[in-house]
């Protein structure tokens, strides 16, 4: 004679298909947002771009009609992580009126014996003149390529929008600081490392 089976609690079935329910929501929930998690990263820099969030500085089409009498200087911070550079401005500060355009030269100087591809992230401070610092051209805007041994100039082409004077945040200002770091271009790294081992040695 077959043992009895203990009848299993009413409604248990109806449970366990809610928990499971439950846990595939769930599953999808979290899925969906490490996906808009990656996919909020070029929306934000892209945001800090538009608003100098954070100090980031945003690229214009061209300079402002209008350039007023209200002075402010510029000082330039240069920095390099992991990379055998040396990278300095080759003027420390500069002064200028707010709409004005002005020219910065920075020199980079690849120490390595074979090219290194990298970019330049870039800030100001304080944050509140991202909003207002301006770049018409900028070799942050794009990889950097330095041969072995190679020196080069990078200009940057910038100026500060006058709203820059207006503004209850920023008005009382006289100096800001624009800050570059090198880092190596990710999408190069491969390529260098073969070019470093393929070198013939001396």
């Amino acid at each position: 004679m077959s043992p009895s089976r203990t009848p299993e609690p009413p409604g248990l079935d109806r449970q366990l298909r809610r928990n499971r329910n439950v846990a595939i929501v769930c599953a999808a929930v979290f899925l969906g947002m490490v996906g808009a998690a990656f996919a909020a990263v070029p929306a934000y820099r892209a945001f800090c771009q538009a608003t100098g969030y954070g100090g980031t500085v945003s690229r214009a089409e061209r300079a402002p009609d209008t350039v007023i009498d209200r002075q402010l200087t510029v000082s330039f911070d240069t920095n390099v992580r992991d990379l055998p550079w040396t990278f300095t401005p080759e003027q420390r500060s500069q002064t200028m009126n707010l709409g004005e355009t002005k020219i910065a030269v920075f020199k980079v100087t690849n120490n390595a014996d074979h090219p290194i591809t990298a970019r330049a992230l870039f800030n100001v401070a304080p944050d509140q003149a991202g909003a207002y610092f301006r770049k018409l051209q900028c070799f942050c805007f794009s990889d950097q390529t330095v041969g072995a041994r190679q020196t080069v100039e990078m200009p940057v082409l910038y100026f500060v929008d006058p709203k820059f004077a207006q503004d209850i945040n920023t008005r009382n200002f006289t100096d800001v600081t624009l800050s570059y770091t090198f880092f190596p271009a990710v999408d190069a790294k491969p390529q260098q490392a073969a070019a470093a081992a393929t070198k013939p040695k001396a």
